[in-house]
Formats: structure tokens, sequence, C-alpha cells
């Protein structure tokens, strides 16, 4: 089930009684699980009907237990399930044992004043075990992973319509861009510019340059993009105002190869015909990364890229050997780049 269709059945008040929400985008789970809760309990039912077991300290049974118990004067009960490591195939890192058969006598005798929430912060469950097969046929599971990039627009449609403002499409590829499509950082952003909007407002490309910071890792893609297409007046002022930000140039160093090194794996990806969902997955980092990553290497020879690589490892080692600063070095790399490198 998409994300987008849960929290409008949810929103709806189309409720389950039972959701497992497992993956690695931990955002869209504590979105759904909020609005669980806003749905079933009102600011006053909190303290009486809300309550939250860590697995790595409580066993189930006592979950379950207060999961079966008549909410406080009526309505609605919410138990909250944390770090349920017995759905994976990891070993415990606890010595909390889990009467796992409870939790299976509970999905299927689940009573409808209760909304039970399993929260598994992992990639996977283990689909052998058989408490795993019985969630999946009688709860609701949401699997949160990354977003495709038609998803990430669809969410900033959603947000920016129901602050009744609108995105022109070049502010919303800038934002994705300045954002790196990570949903921490864009629900903040969104934030500050529907309430720079107001209520029919248009967010122009400009407003989004002037509004949203710039993570340390956009400026570092920004950074190599300008250096390797030779826009040395921009690189050297990107680079120049990372210093001024107090970043210390051994730290963009490592960034800078760092970013070459995935330039160099998703072209190398691309090459084999790996499409970009293969490649994020592959390479674990989002869609949209890879999507920028690679239109940036489309036109660069795999022997330019190792080049820079090899060169960013002399400068390291000339670096922790002293013979040269680290701020200069990084500076002379910048101003030094080979201008056979294709583009």
């Amino acid at each position: 089930m998409s994300y987008m269709k849960l929290i409008q059945d949810i929103d709806q008040g189309n409720m389950d009684r039972v959701y497992v929400l497992y993956g690695t985008e931990t955002y869209l789970m504590e979105d759904v699980m909020q609005r669980i809760l806003r749905q079933s309990l009102s600011d006053d039912e909190y303290d009486f009907n809300y309550s939250k077991f860590d697995m790595n300290e409580i066993p189930i049974e006592l979950a379950v237990e207060e999961a079966f118990t008549f909410p406080f004067m009526g309505g609605k009960r919410v138990v909250l399930i944390r770090d349920p490591w017995f759905l994976t195939a990891q070993k415990p890192k606890t010595d909390v044992e889990h009467n796992t058969d409870a939790l299976l006598t509970y999905v299927s005798q689940a009573p409808e004043e209760t909304v039970m929430i399993i929260m598994a912060s992992y990639e996977k469950l283990d689909e052998r075990k058989k408490l795993v097969k019985e969630l999946k046929k009688q709860t609701r599971v949401f699997k949160a992973e990354p977003m495709s990039e038609r998803e990430l627009r669809d969410w900033i449609s959603a947000k920016s319509a129901d602050a009744e403002v609108q995105f022109e499409k070049e502010a919303a590829d800038a934002f994705l861009t300045l954002t790196g499509a990570d949903l921490m950082i864009m629900s903040s952003e969104i934030n500050k510019l529907t309430l720079y909007a107001a209520d029919g407002g248009v967010i122009t490309k400009e407003i989004v340059y002037d509004l949203v910071a710039r993570s340390l890792e956009e400026d570092i893609f920004a950074l190599v993009d300008a250096t390797v297409k030779q826009r040395i007046d921009e690189a050297m002022k990107i680079y120049k105002d990372l210093l001024k930000q107090k970043e210390a140039p051994i730290k963009i160093l490592a960034l800078v190869v760092r970013q070459f090194r995935i330039l160099h794996q998703v072209k190398e990806l691309k090459d084999q015909g790996y499409s970009e969902k293969a490649m994020a997955g592959k390479l674990k980092i989002h869609p949209y990364v890879v999507k920028l990553a690679a239109k940036q290497v489309s036109s660069f020879r795999k022997h330019d890229l190792l080049k820079q690589i090899d060169e960013l490892a002399e400068l390291d080692h000339q670096i922790k050997t002293g013979r040269i600063s680290d701020e200069l070095g990084v500076e002379l790399f910048i101003l030094k780049r080979n201008k056979s490198m294709e583009v």
C-alpha cells in the first residue's frame, strides 16, 4: 500500500485494529504513527489511553495485556510497540524474552476499542516466521521506503495544497535538489515556505533559493559539479562559504572524495544497465540523489573520475604528512582541475 493511500484512509477515519510499519524511511513511519494517534485520541486521552513499549526492555506479553485492556472512559486505546526485533532474522541485543504466541493470539482477536501500532525500523522482516506471515495476512502492513521522484512531487503537492499555496514546477525542482530529497529536511523546510507564501500564495524558485537552507551534502554536490565543469569561480565561492560556516577543510575533502566515489559507482552501474532505482538500492542512497548523479556523470569518462579519486587520495596523504595545509590543498585541487576532463 502506498503512503498517500494509507494516510488518506487514516485521515478519513478508515482505521484498522493493528498496523505494522517497517522499513528505512523513518519520517514516513513517524508521520503515519502521529496521524493514527490524532485520529484515535483527543488531547485529554493521551495520559490514560496511550501506552508505549520498547521490545528491548519489555516483554511483548505486557504490551498485549495492555492492548486487551478496555480504554479508560470509553473511546479508544492506542498501544505502540517499538523495536520488535523478533520479527526479523537479527539476533537479540537484549536478554528480554518474548512469548510471541501472545501477539499471534492478539492479532486474531484484536478488540475494536484498541489500535496497536508495531513500528519496526528494519529494512525487511523475516518472511519465514509464522508471526510475520500472520501479521501480513491479518493486519495493515506498510513498508516505509524511499519515495520515487513522482511520489516526492505528490508529497510536495499535497503539503502545499493543505497550506493553500502553490509550488511552481521549477520551485519543486529546486526544493528537491536543495534538500537532497530528505523527507525530514523537506518537512521542516516546506513549513517555512508555506508560512512565507501564506494563503493563496505561489512559491517560486527564487523563494526556495532564498529561504531553504542548503545541506552540507548539497553544498558538496554543487562544489563537485562546479569543479568538474570548470566553473572555478563558482566552486571557489562555495568552498569559501563552507569555510566561513566553520566546516573543516579536511571534512570537506572527505565529503568531496565520497561524492566522487558515488559518481564513479553510478557511472559503473549505469554502464552495466542498472536502473536508477536498482542503483539506489545497491548504493544505499536516495533514488533522487542517484538521478542527479546519473545526470552529472552522463558525459564523464570513467578514466577521468578515477583520476580525480587518485588525485584526492594523494592530496589526503600530503595533508596528513604535513606537506601541505588542508585549506590550501583543497583550494589547489579546485583551481588545478585537469582541462582534459570532458564534461
